[in-house]
């Protein structure tokens, strides 16, 4: 299924699935995630508790990266647990340094998982969550689907990623402002995967098409979009 645009923006334009080099994992690793980071565990914690979630749930984390954002989501919370995978076997090599060296290997368990074609049962996760997987995906929908289906019956839906801008010059003012200090592969990654992005209207027909109501999704930032839900919330359920 393409998407077809519904708003406003550039034309999107694909990058690859899987950065899979060491030199793009040592990148992406090395850039100062720092705040988001820290602002998406809050707001997916805040979710949770809104959701009448916890304390000791299990979190699937979808395209975990370098498994920044589970280590600072275990810093948040003292008992959330958290099955984080990803296709990039050089990102999970530095997941897991970055894993043992935090102390959470207890608690974080890193698998080389498609998300497109996951192998967990149905229900199985308190709560699903993901930072910046959407625009990776050529079509997105087989993942958001996998989501919807591994999120047990109330469970939580939580998925924060870029927000594809209008025009190049947006583009150019994004990537100087939060990329302005970084190496130029560094900020050859960051263009790339805002162009790559869904706009929120692309992500709200999404949602929509799985049953969801297309208001669970917001912009949250000058650069992201959310979709935060509860399985009920689908239709029919």
């Amino acid at each position: 299924m393409n998407l077809a645009p519904v708003d406003s923006a550039l034309p999107r334009v694909l990058e690859p699935e899987v950065m899979d080099s060491a030199a793009e994992a040592r990148d992406y690793d090395a850039m100062d995630h720092g705040e988001v980071n820290r602002r998406f565990a809050a707001d997916f914690l805040a979710a949770l508790s809104t959701a009448g979630l916890g304390p000791e749930v299990e979190v699937l984390d979808l395209g975990t990266g370098t498994a920044q954002i589970p280590i600072e989501l275990c810093r948040q919370d003292g008992s959330v647990r958290v099955v984080a995978i990803d296709l990039a076997d050089e990102m999970l090599q530095l997941a897991a340094a970055n894993v043992e060296r935090a102390g959470y290997s207890e608690r974080i368990r890193l698998q080389a998982v498609d998300a497109k074609r996951l192998p967990f049962d149905d229900g199985c996760f308190a709560a699903v969550m993901s930072n910046s997987i959407v625009h990776h995906i050529p079509e997105p929908r087989g993942a958001l689907t996998e989501a919807v289906r591994v999120a047990r019956p109330g469970g939580l839906l939580f998925l924060r990623d870029l927000s594809r801008p209008a025009d190049d010059a947006q583009v150019a003012r994004l990537v100087e402002t939060y990329a302005g200090d970084c190496n130029a592969q560094q900020r050859k990654l960051f263009d790339d995967s805002l162009r790559a992005a869904l706009t929120v209207g692309e992500i709200r027909a999404l949602a929509a098409e799985l049953g969801f109501d297309p208001g669970t999704v917001a912009p949250t930032s000058d650069r992201h979009w959310t979709w935060s839900a509860v399985a009920r919330s689908r239709k029919g359920s």
